[in-house]
């Protein structure tokens, strides 16, 4: 009796201890009395103030919320998208302040549930290693004696036991070691944490609990939203547990069987990871060295068909293509420019300086504008040779536009929150196709970046994140101001189909598909089951739920950055927003900027009268040096004239790949500069053989005016 009323007396005390943070330990103070203490690494981050609600307590380290019983017992975790700012339980529920690099947001903790804390709403991680990786940095500070009372203490974090694991199999001990590794397995993890889980786990000789890990990181994934239709960037799929780094050292390693699963995991989860395109090709390879052609081919097929819907089907990497054919035909069209203007300098030289004799000399005649001006040199060019000079300018005004889109599509595309395999209204993901979507604006966009175009696939990737969040009422407002997008249409479908209205879904799905007859979410949920990985991820991960649509990348590039013209139209109507605007690309918004003026010029030139008679300006020994060394530039009377010059300043440019810049372009490949060195020999003969055809001609017309004189 006595025995029992000190327990009594005991657990009574303990309940009404309180909880003090003293630098990184939580103790459980009875009086003065430490009941017990939980102690943190300090590297894991600053420990919150503890709050209490219905007899729990709740401590916040980094980006993880524990509840603990009064007794110091482990009761559940959340794993949440940022780190923890505050706690609060004065409302009756326990709110969670969560902080990073892109705001705020408030989420919601449930009561303990198993080992985990539930989160009222979607929690969609940012691509921040220090949040996603933190439960194996906590493991992973343990000091060596410490590793079996943290595991006693923290349960649920699986990093823990799968040291203990180690451990045992390192002295022999293969029965503890298999029950570390099931106790490993036995906890609920957010999918980031499952896939470096799985790494560890087959790095420790364990592939079949690497396999089980994986398939748990799959779906969890797809209970958060995580689709294989959405890139993902290179940043994101490294603090989601690089399961790409890991392939690359398998297939390093020679362990091909392990790295098929890994390719396997990829292709399910994340087929349209940056840099995905180079793995696949190399993985394929090492297939076909195995004498696996059909498996290689099969693998290289696959990666050709990501690039449906990317940019003129270049793939992932279309912006930077068209950045560098942009950057190629800029410098090509500026040499065949300064070449051309040039030449006709060189030819109009003498003539002009006999010309402004008269005025004063070739600097004084300044002083009377329009005589002077009508006597530049370009003014003794014919009418088609400046038409000519005009069309070279209006090129390159046009590729210097061209690559400022491509640099400003590609920057956005890049953007973390359309690299992370899902959408969310979070702060911590800020950009403008995804945060506030403006319902009452005429289009959606966000404080602080740059207005979305009003384009059906803004309205879907807004309407997307409110559907993800689940307010439907929202979503459905955004997909109604996407018109008759058949993307839109099939995802008010979902919605109706998600309101047990299936007369209305299937009407729905039936007008999306006839809009857009390879649209597989709508014929999968029409129950047709076309083979895409979409809709097998869909059919495995996500049985019995609408297949959602999600915008093309060619839709995307439309929605964050306009087309070619919105970029040519801030340059002409608004010059200094479009340089605010552009601050990453400032000189080439300068270059672009600058294109404009030298336009207004030739424009100019075009109207005023020649100058002077051709048969006055002769063909002095540097026009026809100038023609010679400079395909074309000599011929600009006639059309094949220019197409010869551009055509040579292309393959001229290109030689000089060395030096310029054009990553994405293979022209530094041997069999490609053997073409080029061949076109330019065929370039220069072609320019020879037409200038002797003048020349000849010309011979012919001064013996004729000699035998008729």
């Amino acid at each position: 009796m006595r025995r029992c009323l000190l327990l009594l007396l005991a657990l009574g005390g303990t309940a009404g201890a309180e909880l003090r943070v003293d630098g990184h330990t939580v103790r459980a103070l009875s009086g003065e009395q430490v009941t017990w203490q939980w102690t943190f690494a300090p590297e894991l981050g600053a420990v919150s103030r503890p709050v209490r609600l219905d007899g729990q307590n709740y401590v916040a380290v980094g980006p993880v919320v524990y509840a603990l019983s009064d007794e110091g017992r482990f009761l559940g975790r959340a794993d949440l998208p940022g780190r923890v700012t505050s706690l609060d339980s004065s409302g009756g529920a326990v709110r969670v302040s969560v902080g990073g690099p892109g705001g705020s947001e408030r989420l919601t903790l449930g009561a303990p549930s198993g080992d985990t804390l539930p989160v009222e709403e979607r929690v969609v991680f940012a691509p921040d290693p220090a949040v996603t990786g933190w439960l194996a940095r906590f493991a992973d500070a343990l000091p060596e004696g410490d590793v079996t009372r943290a595991g006693a203490q923290f349960p649920a974090n699986p990093f823990i036991a799968l040291r203990e694991a180690e451990a045992a199999t390192a002295r022999g001990d293969d029965y503890a070691a298999l029950s570390a590794v099931r106790r490993a397995l036995a906890v609920t993890l957010p999918f980031p944490a499952w896939t470096q889980l799985a790494a560890r786990l087959d790095r420790a000789g364990f592939p079949a609990a690497a396999n089980l890990a994986l398939d748990r990181a799959k779906r969890d994934a797809a209970a958060r939203g995580i689709d294989p239709a959405v890139p993902v960037s290179r940043a994101a799929l490294f603090a989601y547990g690089n399961p790409s780094g890991y392939v690359d050292t398998l297939l390093t390693q020679n362990r091909l069987p392990r790295a098929e699963i890994w390719m396997s995991f990829l292709r399910e989860l994340y087929p349209r990871f940056e840099g995905g395109d180079a793995l696949y090709h190399r993985y394929a390879d090492v297939l076909e060295a195995q004498g696996r052609a059909g498996e290689a081919e099969e693998w290289r097929q696959f990666a050709r068909s990501l690039r449906a819907g990317t940019l003129y089907n270049l793939g992932p990497n279309d912006t930077g293509a068209l950045r560098d054919v942009a950057r190629l035909a800029t410098f090509a069209l500026m040499t065949a420019l300064l070449a051309a203007v040039l030449t006709l300098s060189a030819r109009a030289w003498p003539t002009q300086r006999q010309d402004l004799a008269a005025l004063g000399g070739r600097w004084r005649s300044w002083r009377r504008p329009p005589e002077r001006l009508r006597r530049t040199a370009l003014a003794y060019a014919s009418f088609s040779e400046r038409l000519l000079l005009l069309t070279l300018a209006a090129g390159l005004l046009t590729a210097l536009g061209g690559w400022q889109w491509a640099n400003l599509t590609g920057r956005a595309l890049r953007d973390p929150a359309l690299g992370t395999g899902t959408y969310s209204a979070s702060p911590l993901l800020n950009h403008p196709a995804i945060n506030q979507p403006g319902l009452n604006s005429p289009a959606p966009g966000a404080a602080g970046g740059a207005d979305l175009q009003p384009v059906a696939a803004s309205y879907l990737l807004a309407g997307l994140r409110t559907q993800l969040d689940g307010d439907l009422a929202a979503a459905r407002t955004l997909y109604g101001r996407a018109g008759t997008d058949a993307c839109a249409l099939n995802n008010l479908g979902a919605i109706a189909q998600s309101r047990d209205d299936l007369p209305q879904a299937r009407s729905l799905y039936q007008r999306a598909l006839s809009l857009q007859p390879d649209l597989s979410a709508a014929a999968y949920n029409l129950g047709r089951n076309p083979g895409t990985p979409e809709t097998t991820f869909q059919r495995t991960y996500r049985p019995g739920q609408p297949r959602l649509c999600y915008p093309e990348r060619r839709a995307l590039a439309r929605s964050v950055s306009g087309d070619l013209g919105s970029v040519l139209r801030g340059a002409v109507t608004d010059p200094l927003g479009f340089l605010a605007g552009r601050r990453a690309h400032t000189r080439l918004s300068w270059g672009l900027l600058a294109a404009l003026p030298l336009l207004g010029v030739l424009l100019v030139l075009l109207l005023i009268p020649r100058a002077a008679d051709r048969r006055r300006l002769g063909r002095p020994a540097a026009f026809r040096a100038f023609a010679t060394l400079l395909p074309g530039a000599g011929l600009l009377g006639n059309a094949w004239g220019g197409v010869l010059l551009v055509a040579w300043a292309g393959v001229a440019v290109a030689l000089l790949a060395r030096w310029l810049p054009f990553p994405t372009l293979p022209l530094q490949a041997a069999p490609v500069r053997s073409v080029l060195w061949l076109a330019l020999g065929a370039l220069y003969a072609l320019n020879v053989l037409a200038l002797l055809l003048i020349e000849a001609a010309h011979a012919r017309r001064r013996r004729q005016g000699e035998l008729e004189g």
